[in-house]
């Protein structure tokens, strides 16, 4: 199964609450932290949520 790498770009600072948790679910704590996810369904539905926050690279 591939693997997708997401970093966050920008601050969760004026976000809501749901893309708050939802970075945190990736695993991103502050600013410029990156992570392997795999790449499914769920996880592609959580980027979507927060895209303006992070960048998604191929692993």
């Amino acid at each position: 199964m591939a693997n997708i790498k997401v970093t966050l770009v920008k601050s969760t600072i004026s976000c809501n609450k749901k893309q708050k948790a939802t970075v945190e679910a990736l695993g991103l704590k502050k600013v410029g932290t990156s992570n392997v996810v795999p790449d499914n369904g769920c996880t592609k539905g959580m980027i979507k949520v927060v895209s303006h926050l992070v960048k998604v690279e191929e692993a």
